[in-house]
């Protein structure tokens, strides 16, 4: 049964549209593991559109459960990272302009890069976790920087309908089966909702799936905790063994 992972950088998005001190996503990250979520996951970006250095530094002194930084692999971000030790850095792509993370991250194009970041962080006894495309290059070159986990980027599959949605679930699936030859720990995410989680959640050996603005959304409505309590029903079936 996969885990799941609560990205609670969403919080931090209505706080900043106001350059405020609410609401807080330190109290964000005890409403969500109140509500069952296994982990706590935030992306501190170059910018600093919403998560701050003062959240990622609280949360990793009040955090339960595990605390999943998101980083680009420029050596600032990495710095920053080695000195909070959160208990396991996703290294994705970061684009200014982007509004949210738009693909995986090219780790055959920024082998040497990625490689320097994750020497790095294996060094301070940080896990290593690639957001990455289900693309056979891709989960090659993973494999050759000897990290812990594999996210598979689940945008092409969210955002598309009919044929094409299954087509995408299959090119995840064999993604995954990929990930769990290597032995690989799998995770999964990006557009994530919960219309659409459960086919993803099925995959055999999917082991976490990270998921925010979907949860974010439904909080707004119903709460955190109970958002989070409803994600967590609809992953909790059966695997599938493929797509």
């Amino acid at each position: 049964m996969a885990t799941l992972g609560v990205n609670i950088d969403h919080v931090a998005t209505l706080r900043q549209a106001r350059r405020t001190v609410e609401p807080d996503p330190v109290w964000a990250a005890a409403l969500a593991e109140l509500g069952g979520a296994d982990a706590i996951t935030v992306h501190l970006r170059e910018d600093r559109r919403h998560i701050q250095d003062r959240d990622l530094e609280v949360l990793r002194r009040t955090v339960q459960v595990k605390l999943n930084l998101e980083s680009a692999i420029s050596p600032a971000m990495i710095d920053i990272a080695c000195r909070v030790k959160p208990d396991q850095v996703t290294l994705v792509p970061e684009r200014r302009e982007e509004i949210t993370t738009e693909g995986g991250l090219d780790v055959v194009t920024h082998r040497e890069a990625t490689a320097e970041a994750v020497r790095r962080l294996h060094d301070a006894g940080i896990a290593v976790s690639l957001f990455i495309d289900p693309a056979a290059p891709q989960i090659d070159a993973a494999v050759d920087l000897a990290v812990e986990a594999v996210e598979l980027h689940t945008g092409c599959y969210a955002n598309a309908a009919g044929p094409d949605r299954h087509a995408a679930l299959v090119e995840l699936s064999r993604g995954a089966a990929m990930v769990r030859r290597a032995r690989l720990q799998l995770a999964a995410g990006h557009g994530l909702t919960y219309r659409n989680v459960e086919p993803v959640a099925r995959l055999e050996g999917m082991g976490e799936l990270n998921i925010g603005h979907s949860i974010v959304a439904r909080a707004v409505l119903v709460g955190l905790a109970q958002a989070v309590r409803e994600m967590k029903a609809l992953i909790g079936g059966p695997p599938v063994s493929g797509a």
